[in-house]
């Protein structure tokens, strides 16, 4: 069997594999969605086919929505090409269950893919025919938190951004020029109301799209491109609203596992590609079971009942709270402390990880000791509820084939919210921070992971990071296996308030950090002996 729109027929076929399918008139929601679509989404990538996509397919399956999801990708146009229109805008998504056994459904509630190509007109006028419709009521985001930046790493704008400013909404480029141009020809076809929902996970997600289209359609008002009515279109949250939201959910790479539990099956096609863009990427998305959504509840022009989907819809300071929560305690910092020490351990899979009595004492007491007095509690969710969850049931999922070498990636962006937002509520709180044992192992490790070197004193890959090599010249020198080498290198790096939210010279947590760190260096085997050290 192969997965398009024509083999949908074959129910009793699919059935028989376990496959679940889709409860409604696929035809006929495409095209109603055509002609008056509700929701267009920008990021075509594993996050929203596997979690997003599968809420509207909830709402189409119980009759509570007529109309699917248009999906747009900005930056990998691979993925629409040889993803999308190759089976007809469908996913296989695949659950794995803690139990190692999966749950398969045909996701259909996409009625179209398209690129957002500044070079393809047609493309683009078929966006821009989409945002000018009245019906539309939501433009929602996963393009990942650097999709949002106009800047590089020494503040300046992008050449592509400035190009966009200069040359104005026709020759828009980059994603959040693209965005303005859009909601300028809605603004010129009537000023209709829309909510843009950067769905994201980062925190302030809303904020951070909101301030980059701002920024696009001031530049084209100063330039001439624009008039103050669209500035002051953009600005009115009575039409245009940027609500925030927190979204968690894990979708790791294709595992060869379950293309070939496929394959076994007689489903056919379901290799993965790689994109001219270098994204791994497959006709099936893998992902874990638990998944929340908190949605701050502001759409001036309507929305599809998201919260008979399983979504938390709220107000901000809850959407915030939860964001917090997730990012600052019960999942983040467990995550980012799993992925250096098991790079430096050798681990190729977190589920491994949770097997190692050392590790599973870091992270507890990570969430349950150090972060867990000062949590933000948001009340839609209980916080010890959901490490418990985390600590039991995610991360010892043997079938989630995560890696902790994907998760070290840029964790000089992570560790001034997963670490710091913790450090600075233990200081405004006057809470001994001598107390910490976690938190200074966790950044320990983070800088020991940056030389390079296993704990069996071999040579291991660093995952990407914007800071790398800024961060390793100030490692310079520093051998493992000779602690003496160390003359104070890490203390720069400790005082940088960008990566950490605050000196931790100043705040008195460097010394303690600072120990870790050279116990650490003394040789192979040091890590693991530091970490018993500490951990007894």
């Amino acid at each position: 069997m192969k997965m398009n729109r024509a083999a949908l027929a074959q129910r009793e076929a699919w059935e028989k594999v376990g496959v679940k399918l889709p409860e409604f008139d696929v035809p006929a929601m495409v095209a109603r969605t055509r002609e008056n679509p509700i929701w267009i989404h920008f990021g075509a990538g594993n996050i929203f086919r596997g979690f997003i996509a599968a809420l509207q397919q909830t709402l189409l399956n119980q009759g509570l929505s007529d109309r699917g999801i248009i999906a747009v990708d900005t930056f990998d146009y691979d993925i629409i090409t040889k993803i999308y229109d190759a089976f007809d805008n469908l996913t296989m998504n695949v659950t794995l269950n803690p139990d190692a056994t999966t749950s398969r459904e045909i996701i259909a509630s996409v009625a179209e893919g398209l690129r957002a190509d500044a070079k393809d007109a047609g493309q683009m006028a078929r966006l821009a025919e989409i945002f000018v419709n009245p019906s539309l009521q939501m433009a929602s985001f996963t393009i990942t938190e650097k999709g949002y930046a106009l800047r590089n790493m020494a503040g300046e704008l992008m050449p592509v951004v400035v190009a966009d400013m200069q040359e104005g909404p026709d020759s828009a480029r980059h994603a959040m020029s693209v965005v303005a141009s859009l909601m300028f020809k809605r603004y010129q076809s009537g000023a209709h109301p829309i909510a843009l929902v950067s769905m994201d996970n980062c925190s302030h997600n809303g904020e951070k799209l909101r301030a980059s289209v701002l920024e696009v359609a001031h530049a084209w008002q100063k330039n001439g491109f624009v008039d103050a009515d669209f500035i002051a279109y953009l600005e009115d949250e009575a039409r245009v609203s940027f609500p925030w939201s927190m979204i968690d959910k894990i979708t790791p790479r294709p595992a060869k596992v379950v293309e070939e539990s496929l394959l076994a099956d007689g489903i056919e096609d379901m290799a993965p590609i790689v994109t001219s863009r270098n994204t791994f990427i497959a006709p099936f998305v893998n992902a874990e079971r638990p998944q929340y959504l908190v949605v701050e509840d502001r759409f001036p022009n309507g929305r599809p009942a998201l919260e008979k989907a399983g979504v938390y819809m709220a107000d901000r300071d809850t959407v915030n709270c939860t964001e917090r929560m997730k990012v600052t305690t019960c999942l983040n910092p467990l995550h980012t402390a799993l992925a250096v020490y098991g790079c430096l351990l050798g681990y190729t899979l977190i589920c491994d990880e949770m097997k190692d009595e050392d590790l599973v004492k870091l992270i507890k007491r990570l969430g349950y000791v150090e972060g867990l007095p000062v949590v933000v509690d948001p009340k839609i969710l209980s916080p010890k509820a959901f490490i418990d969850e985390v600590v039991e049931q995610r991360l010892p999922n043997p079938f989630m084939p995560d890696a902790p070498q994907r998760i070290a990636t840029d964790t000089s962006q992570k560790v001034g919210i997963r670490f710091g937002e913790t450090i600075k509520s233990y200081v405004a709180e006057g809470r001994d921070l001598t107390t910490l044992v976690s938190i200074p192992l966790a950044i320990a490790g983070w800088l020991r992971y940056l030389l390079g070197v296993g704990d069996d004193g071999k040579a291991m890959d660093i995952s990407a990071d914007p800071m790398k090599e800024e961060l390793q010249r100030k490692l310079a020198g520093i051998e493992v296996g000779k602690p003496e080498t160390y003359q104070g290198q890490i203390r720069e790096i400790l005082s940088n308030e960008v990566i950490f939210g605050s000196d931790l010279c100043k705040v008195g947590l460097a010394d303690r950090i600072e120990q870790m760190f050279v116990e650490e260096l003394a040789g192979v085997g040091a890590v693991r002996a530091t970490l018993k050290k500490y951990l007894a």
